[in-house]
């Protein structure tokens, strides 16, 4: 077997492990980077907890979760933000979610892994984009890297770039979004700014879902730093 056969059938067991519906649920929910029990992740695949073990580990051999024991308790979590970046094209290919109200909430802003997601997201990229502060072609996977400017503007903001740049994952990319059709900002700076816009108050997370509200603060600052108008 050569390596593109063998690729093939990797690719077709990643897919089959997606396309069972409780083990797509599961994995959706997991998009928020947050971490959950068995139990937690059965409710959400609405299956009994025995079957939610099942779906798990078949989702842990696949690559597509990770499992940390805390105590007696078992937290599982997407493997890496390669599997979210996957989970969020799919979602482009299937047009989304269907719910209007959550529709409407998820487009606005939203957590995709780690990173700013839906039209805040694509607004703050394209800003960063269109103000120098991002250079490389839009959307070209890994290529994005801060100019001098852009090193400037974020440290300002209260992210530490160096300590960002080193971690062990992709520095900067365009995350494709589902909704807006147009890349958000992926990789470790993105979860910088998720992180930033968090703790600064731009934007408050839902307790049970991935939706970001923008509160008038973040309006107010990302309109004066970036020049983004959020409707």
């Amino acid at each position: 077997m050569d390596v593109g056969e063998h690729g093939e059938d990797a690719a077709a067991g990643v897919a089959a492990a997606i396309g069972e519906p409780a083990r797509a649920r599961i994995l959706y929910c997991l998009m928020d980077g947050q971490a959950r029990t068995s139990t937690e992740l059965s409710v959400v695949a609405d299956v009994a907890p025995s079957t939610a073990s099942a779906h798990l580990s078949r989702l842990k051999s696949a690559g597509l979760v990770t499992v940390v024991a805390r105590g007696k308790q078992r937290h599982y979590s997407l493997a890496n933000g390669d599997v979210a970046n996957l989970l969020e094209g799919l979602s482009v290919l299937a047009g989304g979610v269907s719910a209007p109200r959550m529709a409407l909430r998820l487009r606005a802003a939203r957590t995709c892994y780690d990173h700013l997601a839906g039209e805040v997201g694509v607004l703050l990229h394209d800003r960063f984009k269109a103000l120098g502060l991002l250079l490389g072609e839009q959307g070209e996977v890994g290529a994005y890297e801060l100019s001098s400017t852009g090193v400037e503007a974020l440290q300002a903001l209260g992210v530490d770039v160096e300590a960002t740049r080193a971690l062990r994952r992709r520095f900067a990319y365009g995350c494709l979004d589902w909704s807006e059709r147009r890349p958000h900002l992926g990789g470790a700076l993105g979860a910088a700014v998720l992180k930033v816009a968090l703790r600064r108050h731009w934007v408050i997370p839902d307790l049970d879902s991935r939706v970001l509200s923008v509160t008038a603060r973040g309006r107010r600052e990302m309109s004066a730093r970036f020049g983004v108008t959020i409707s």
